[in-house]
């Protein structure tokens, strides 16, 4: 149970923290790190396992039908990544506390932030590839949030749509991969699928899975050529950049293709896709960070190359590959969040990121400086330090791939460039800012050190690249070997952690990159110069004029098609129909099958003929609403028979039940409208709606006949045969929507909610004058609470309640149920409103439908999650008999408690709809007279 409660932990607190608003910046920071404090404590049992190679899991069924779980997993990957979450986390949220001001929303940016953390350790941590997804869509929708946090600004707003618009593009490839993994697999376990390599590799869907796979990766990555969404994505506060974007998110790409290394790696698409998308980002990263003036700017593009680092080391599928990509994973993340909260301190010291402005800050802020410069030291893979040691990894590999010809050649070179460039930014990075002259107009002048406390968070960073690079085998050695373990799969090739190899090629290249890098910087003008004579290209701008471009076709094509007439839409809607569904008709050959047609008895033929008949002059008289409206109940009322005939009672009363509640929403809606329409459409439009209309009802006949005439099997005789042993109830229909198909019904009733939300909310401010009569001019009677009414309207209350209790109770196994007993209870407190007015019932019945919609949905997800509790899937339901005295024996069942949900639900929905129309009237806040006055 510690798997889950580790992933929960970071939402629960999001809830929480907040609440240590009022106590300050320091309360609020401190209730923030304590889930990920509680999260540290309960992983670190599970050590001793995943040193060995073992595994953790935790499984509860959700929808096994469609091989949903929530199912997680612990291994030594996934360690990996979670206390990277975790830890470099818990120093962000104290590296926040100074960095932002009072004034800003601190509690919805710790919200925020835990938000964040629980989704990724979702990530990483999932043992079902589609409960992964959620949590991967999650990222992607709180990154957002928070690129965004400054709202005021233009920029982080573009920037966060843009990440938004990319990674979400990708995640919805990365689902259409996962489905087809798991079609090919049979199950989306993680288990189940990492052991499933060879099926995956020889099926005929590899290469299309493998590419949509890889499309949400490098989305999520930033990858070439979707690199570009990651740098304006700086435009975030400084710690999430630092976390996100160099720590987190960013590494949600690469984790994806080491999870799911053992399975896709290995074949030559992935060899050719990867390495070649890496090779490509890791050298266009690097280029353009050489060029960038803005420090975050700068250290944006850099990860955009040290990630495409990471992906050529997956991409070049030998397993000591991987496990230098693996290293390079944590220290790139060492050494770049440092960096980033360098940034940020610079930036809030001196009010700017421009480097031609922040130069000679050594003399200023000598202990941030120093900090700085070891983090930039380790980012250009100086000796001693922690990214010397993979980038010596990446050296070797580059060199140890068989490429034919000269192909040999293109790895080495491109991992000496990229070094190259390493070296060159990061000698850039440290000169300019803390050496190279004077500040240049700052505008917080003089700068200084930040608060003691802001530095620890870096001071730890840079203290782990220092061991990590100087003692690797200590400090590293032992997670390091697990997380490659679990990344391969298996069995992990021999390497050795030493800070020097000895004299070889690797440490040339290390020489080459070194003193061609300090070269490079010491010439910088003249790469200036070159790079100026190309037209730098804006990623944004490009990314608005595509996404204005498809705004604007969009907007034109929906303005052709949604002009604001319903005929329209239904005219294109069967002319649709029509056409799509003609030829396959003809095919299939509509005539009347086998069983022939039932006999027609007189009071059928009667019935038939009265609901044809109103429902042609309700399309005839629609102009006069009223009538409209009267005779379309006619035809609800003949349809709850119909069911009634075909011994269907649950559906003739809920029908029945409908119509009453639509009939008179409906008459209070037809109150503020006129009484009648005017005619607007010409003759030959009406003879074409009409042909259209025959041929489209004389279609659904024919399909209709040659459906029901020819022999078929049904459904039904599986739920008649499993309603009483399997869901304890005799009213299949019942049974069925409570306990087989559940899950439906609580999708249904939540929208029902969310239907009846939107209504209030969209008219909770809205009054309107009614017309001061009929449409024939004839004034409104005066009595509008007839004494009559409210005599025969308030005793029947209790009675219509009774029934409806009645009908509830025993809708297990006899025609009723929750949501026909809460049609009831509507209709019975609806007459009140009627019978009585709006003031006189809400006076008499102090509810908030509200929080009865609330309490609905909170009873129906009880009885689903209850299941979950005795290890049977979400909306399982037992039953069971009990024997009282008197009484007799009885069945109670827990679908009983989900079937109340539903009760109060439909309530709650149908009554706050209808008083929130019901408000629109002035009339209605006007308190009547007291009764016998």
């Amino acid at each position: 149970m510690s798997l889950p409660l580790v992933v929960l932990l970071p939402f629960l607190g999001a809830i929480a923290a907040p609440l240590f608003a009022q106590g300050g910046r320091t309360a609020i920071a401190i209730a923030s790190s304590v889930p990920a404090l509680i999260a540290l404590t309960a992983l670190y049992p599970h050590w001793p396992v995943l040193a060995d190679g073992g595994v953790v899991r935790f499984h509860q069924d959700w929808l096994p039908a469609i091989g949903t779980a929530v199912s997680f997993r612990l291994d030594g990957l996934s360690l990996l990544f979670a206390l990277l979450i975790l830890v470099i986390g818990l120093l962000i949220i104290l590296y926040a506390r100074y960095y932002l001001k009072p004034k800003e929303n601190v509690a919805k940016f710790y919200a925020l932030l835990l938000c964040f953390k629980g989704a990724m350790l979702g990530i990483v941590m999932s043992g079902n590839l589609l409960l992964m997804l959620v949590f991967w869509e999650l990222t992607s929708l709180v990154s957002f949030l928070l690129i965004s946090f400054w709202t005021h600004k233009q920029d982080a707003r573009r920037g966060a749509r843009m990440a938004l618009a990319v990674t979400g593009g990708g995640g919805l490839a990365l689902l259409a991969g996962i489905l087809l993994i798991g079609r090919m697999v049979g199950s989306y376990e993680l288990d189940d699928v990492l052991a499933a390599g060879e099926l995956i590799q020889g099926h005929a869907l590899y290469p299309i899975a493998l590419t949509l796979v890889l499309l949400g990766a490098f989305t999520k990555s930033a990858q070439f050529p979707f690199h570009f969404w990651l740098p304006h994505a700086m435009q975030a506060p400084t710690p999430v950049s630092a976390y996100l974007h160099s720590a987190t998110m960013v590494k949600a790409g690469v984790f994806l293709m080491a999870r799911l290394y053992p399975v896709l790696a290995g074949t030559e698409q992935w060899f050719y896709m990867v390495s070649f998308t890496g090779m490509a980002t890791l050298l266009l990263g690097a280029y353009v960070a050489m060029f960038k003036h803005d420090l975050k700017g700068l250290l944006a593009h850099s990860t955009v190359s040290h990630l495409g680092l990471i992906t050529l080391l997956f991409g070049m599928g030998t397993q000591l590959a991987a496990v230098a990509a693996v290293f390079h994973v944590i220290n790139h993340a060492t050494f770049k969040a440092s960096l980033f909260m360098a940034a940020g301190i610079i930036d809030h010291e001196t009010g700017t990121r421009d480097m031609r402005r922040i130069n000679g800050l050594w003399r200023y802020m000598p202990h941030t400086a120093t900090l700085a410069m070891v983090a930039a030291s380790s980012m250009a893979g100086v000796p001693l330090l922690n990214g010397f040691l993979s980038k010596e990894m990446f050296f070797a590999e580059s060199l140890a791939l068989n490429l034919p010809g000269l192909w040999a050649w293109l790895p080495p070179i491109v991992a000496t460039l990229a070094g190259i460039f390493a070296v060159a930014y990061s000698a850039r990075f440290i000169h300019d800012v803390f050496f190279n002259g004077k500040p240049v107009d700052l505008p917080i002048y003089p700068p200084h050190e930040p608060p003691r406390y802001m530095k620890i968070p870096v001071e730890i960073l840079v203290f782990a690249c220092v061991m990590v690079g100087m003692f690797p085998a200590v400090s590293i050695g032992p997670l390091l070997y697990a997380a490659a373990s679990a990344t391969l799969g298996g069995d992990v090739p021999e390497y050795h952690l030493a800070v020097v190899h000895g004299f070889n090629l690797p440490l040339l290249m290390s020489f080459v990159a070194f003193f061609g890098g300090l070269l490079m910087y010491s010439q910088r003008q003249r790469f200036f110069d070159f790079h100026a004579r190309f037209r730098e290209i804006d990623e944004k701008a490009v990314f608005e004029a595509v996404v204005s471009r498809i705004s604007s076709v969009a907007h034109s094509l929906t303005g052709r098609i949604e002009n604001g007439s319903l005929q329209r839409y239904l005219l294109l809607l069967l002319i649709s129909v029509i056409a799509v569904t003609l030829a396959p008709l003809l095919d299939l050959g509509l005539f009347i099958g086998e069983r022939g047609l039932s006999p027609v008895d007189a009071p059928t033929a009667i019935a038939a003929a009265v609901m044809i008949l109103a429902s042609v002059l309700t399309a005839v008289l629609h102009r006069e609403r009223f009538y409209a409206l009267t005779l379309l109940s006619v035809v609800g009322l003949i349809v709850a028979l119909a069911f009634a005939r075909f011994s269907a009672p649950d559906l003739a009363m809920t029908q029945l039940s409908v119509e009453v509640v639509t009939i008179v929403l409906l008459m209070l809606a037809l109150y503020y409208m006129p009484s009648w329409t005017p005619l607007e459409s010409r003759r030959s439009q009406r003879v074409r709606d009409v042909a259209i209309a025959l041929l489209a009802g004389v279609g659904m006949t024919l399909v209709t006949l040659a459906m029901l005439t020819q022999p078929f099997s049904s459904i039904s005789d599986f739920f008649l045969e499993n309603s009483k042993p399997g869901g304890g109830g005799t009213n299949v229909v019942n049974v069925i929507l409570v306990d087989f198909r559940g899950f439906d019904t609580l999708g249904e009733i939540t929208v029902l909610a969310i239907a009846a939300l939107g209504i209030y909310a969209m008219l909770k401010d809205t009054a309107l004058t009614p017309p001061p009569g009929d449409g024939l001019g004839h004034p409104w009677t005066r009595d509008a609470h007839p004494l009559m009414l409210k005599q025969i309207a308030r005793p029947m209350l209790p009675l219509a309640l009774l029934v409806s209790v009645f009908i509830f109770l025993r809708g297990h196994n006899l025609p009723g149920g929750g949501f026909i007993a809460g049609l009831i209870t509507s209709v019975a407190l609806i007459l009140q409103y009627i019978a009585s007015g709006m003031v006189w019932t809400q006076a008499r019945i102090a509810v908030k439908y509200h929080n009865v919609i609330g309490v609905g949905l909170v009873f129906a997800v009880i009885a689903g999650a209850g299941s979950l509790a005795f290890g049977y899937p979400f909306l399982t339901s037992t039953f069971g008999y009990i024997t009282w005295p008197v009484v007799g024996t009885f069945e109670v069942a827990s679908a009983m408690v989900f079937d109340l949900g539903v009760y109060l639900t439909v309530i709650g929905a149908t009554l706050l709809a209808l008083v929130s129309i019901g408000r629109l009237s002035p009339h209605s806040a006007i308190k009547p007279k007291r009764e016998g006055t």
